[in-house]
């Protein structure tokens, strides 16, 4: 039994998003089980990062790591979510950002894909799928995700698909229908798959992070290095401009 599990693929997901948007219960979902704690609550339920492990039948085996609500109120959030990335030791294949079909797109969801990109780098984007949650209540309406994103997609969360490849699967957290658990776990899975494939089988790592943040740092200083190249080519032009006016007015009286 283990030699089988050890022969298996691994991929592992980290879940984010605003606290309410049910990242925990996408994570039990998946995983086939309730491994997070999960429930409605103003504040987040998940304090730190957290990885459970399933092993898919006839499938690979998935790591999900569920992380803090961003914006919650706690300062240590951002160091929390960077700690994930030492977490997933072979590396992150995939980060499903988790919206609500419940609550209406805000700026604060915006400001949550944003500090994904502060906190990983612009990269991010391209091992990104946005997992909407709510599946539940479309379909006792008879709508399907492109039906509500038709009615219900305002500009800003139409470029934050666009800039993830339109990658998007909605989940019904609230079924019982075993079969409808499984298809649409391997809706994302498929996703995954995509992304991986996009990427050329390469996971976002600590290496990767920490090259990101170094280049990140490097544009930093040589726009900072810049602009004081522009003060002070200011600074000798108007040194010139003066020295010049002085000689001219000493030779002319």
């Amino acid at each position: 039994m283990e030699k089988a599990l050890l022969s298996k693929e691994v991929k592992t997901l980290v879940l984010v998003g605003r606290t309410g948007n049910g990242k925990s219960a996408t994570g039990n979902n998946i995983l086939g089980r309730k491994a997070f704690k999960s429930k409605i609550s103003s504040s987040g339920v998940t304090i730190v990062c957290e990885l459970q492990t399933t092993a898919m039948k006839d499938g690979p085996i998935i790591n999900v790591i569920d992380t803090p609500g961003l914006f919650d109120g706690t300062k240590s959030v951002g160091k929390e979510i960077v700690k994930c990335i030492d977490l997933a030791k072979d590396g992150i294949h995939a980060i499903t950002l988790v919206f609500s079909i419940r609550t209406r797109f805000s700026e604060e969801e915006q400001a949550n894909f944003l500090t994904l990109q502060v906190l990983f780098g612009h990269k991010i984007v391209d091992y990104m799928i946005v997992v909407f949650t709510g599946g539940d209540e479309l379909e006792d309406n008879e709508e399907t995700l492109d039906d509500y994103l038709d009615s219900n997609c305002p500009p800003s969360l139409q470029d934050i698909l666009t800039l993830c490849g339109n990658r998007k699967v909605l989940f019904n957290n609230r079924t019982k229908d075993e079969n409808k658990r499984l298809e649409q776990v391997q809706q994302l899975l498929h996703l995954v798959d995509a992304v991986m494939s996009h990427n050329l089988g390469q996971p976002f790592t600590n290496e990767l992070f920490k090259r990101l943040k170094e280049k990140a740092t490097e544009t930093e200083k040589a726009e900072t290095l810049g602009i004081k190249m522009q003060l002070q080519k200011r600074y000798d032009d108007e040194l010139k401009r003066m020295t010049d006016l002085v000689s001219y007015y000493t030779y002319t009286f």
